[in-house]
């Protein structure tokens, strides 16, 4: 609807409009304790089954998936729900939804989201929040716009070992920090050139409604179920993968925002797939009384030099470090470790002051219901989501970008453009 058929409907049916809506939006009009009429889109695989389980307490609605067995199996337990393979029919048809979770492949997200958005539905949506920088900037603005509860899927945020590194880095344990690292090995989302493996189309498929908003591309294997991570069209390799879960440490401990610069360096760029390495580097400028900083990705076989010097001790696996002025701390998602270990032997930690979560679901529960936004809502989420996603702009352009944030422009360098945003096929919309 836009604004001049806004206004014609609220003049002729004011009333019926007002009434429709306190009865169908969460709000004063519902108890604090009543349950969510909540949609799912994407209802398979691990996150969408792992949200469907989540949100379970809830009234599950409506459900929709673009193949045919994923929605029977997501049905299993929600046989009252009713069932879609198309999410636009889905938001456009069910009027009671206070909200809505995207499972969605990356290449989704923004077309549903921020449809969902739109129709005034809170939101949950996997990371990295959308496929390109802009769709991400287009999410973050249309959720604060309209004032609703959002949260990204870095569930690992609402465990307790995050809080205690946060409450480390932020107590000044290791003093001022200006160089932090993040790297992860796997090298299971790349690709080179276009897939080889095809068929016909499986039974139940809804082709067109997966390809979505992007460049249209014949059915493979490699897409669906599991491999379109390693394509650009799609997804965006490793770092697009994990960089949210890894980073956000990083982000949450030093208060980060967005970027001053990116830059990447890898194997030879592929025009189709993603690499099997890749190092990205992001400036930061100064938070306050925090200096500025840099931090450092890598996967695949690359490592941050503090590994290779031996000063992380027997640490095995992937991990984040923050550099200090008077020491380091290394963490993963469950274990954290202060050095040089011999310098810490007395040291007394910071009482806790950051309070155990609800639970990640439940803290976006919460949030619909009146309380406080969730910890990664879309104000948070969505720097952090740009940011990991420059970083394979930075690797696609060959160049070192100078970040300018409010315009969402790499200064003097257009040849970013078409990857900070990306063209939608005919009859697709944002």
């Amino acid at each position: 609807m836009n604004r001049r058929q806004f206004l014609r409907n609220t003049t002729t049916a004011a009333a019926g409009f007002w009434i429709a809506g306190r009865q169908t939006g969460f709000g004063q009009e519902k108890s604090p304790n009543a349950k969510l009429n909540v949609g799912h889109i994407g209802v398979a695989g691990m996150r969408g089954a792992d949200h469907l389980g989540a949100m379970a307490g809830q009234n599950i609605v409506a459900l929709c998936d673009i193949d045919d067995k994923n929605l029977a199996q997501g049905a299993v337990k929600h046989a009252a729900a009713s069932k879609y393979s198309d999410f636009r029919e889905m938001l456009e048809k069910e009027k009671t939804l206070d909200c809505v979770v995207v499972s969605t492949p990356d290449h989704i997200h923004a077309a549903a989201g921020v449809m969902a958005m739109k129709l005034g539905r809170h939101l949950y949506s996997e990371k990295p929040l959308a496929r390109t920088v802009y769709e991400v900037r287009v999410m973050t603005e249309t959720a604060r716009e309209r004032k609703l509860q959002t949260q990204m899927g870095t569930q690992i945020h609402a465990g307790d070992n995050y809080r205690r590194v946060v409450e480390l880095v932020q107590a000044g344990a290791i003093g001022p920090v200006k160089e932090a690292h993040v790297w992860l090995g796997g090298t299971q989302w790349t690709a080179s050139g276009l897939p080889r493996e095809s068929g016909p189309v499986p039974e139940g498929l809804h082709w067109d409604l997966w390809l979505g908003p992007s460049e249209e591309r014949p059915y493979s294997t490699r897409y669906h179920p599991a491999k379109w991570r390693c394509y650009w069209n799609f997804g965006g390799g490793h770092l697009a993968d994990m960089g949210c879960h890894y980073i956000d440490l990083v982000f949450w401990s030093l208060k980060l925002q967005h970027c001053r610069t990116a830059e990447a360096e890898g194997p030879e760029v592929d025009p189709h797939g993603a690499p099997p390495w890749l190092t990205a580097k992001w400036t930061f400028p100064s938070r306050g009384e925090l200096p500025p900083c840099s931090l450092t990705w890598y996967h695949g076989e690359k490592q941050p030099p503090q590994i290779a010097e031996g000063k992380l001790g027997d640490w095995k696996g992937p991990g984040v470090l923050f550099v200090g002025e008077k020491g380091m701390i290394v963490a993963n998602y469950g274990a954290h470790k202060l050095l040089p270990e011999a310098d810490y032997k007395e040291f007394k930690r910071p009482e806790p002051s950051i309070a155990k979560s609800v639970g990640h679901h439940q803290e976006w529960i919460d949030a619909i219901r009146g309380g406080k936004p969730a910890l990664c809502n879309f104000d948070y989420a969505g720097p952090l989501a740009e940011t990991v996603l420059l970083g394979n702009v930075a690797y696609r352009v060959g160049k070192k970008l100078d970040w300018d944030a409010a315009s969402l422009k790499a200064k003097g360098c257009p040849e970013a453009d078409p990857f900070l945003k990306r063209d939608y096929r005919k009859g697709w919309t944002l």
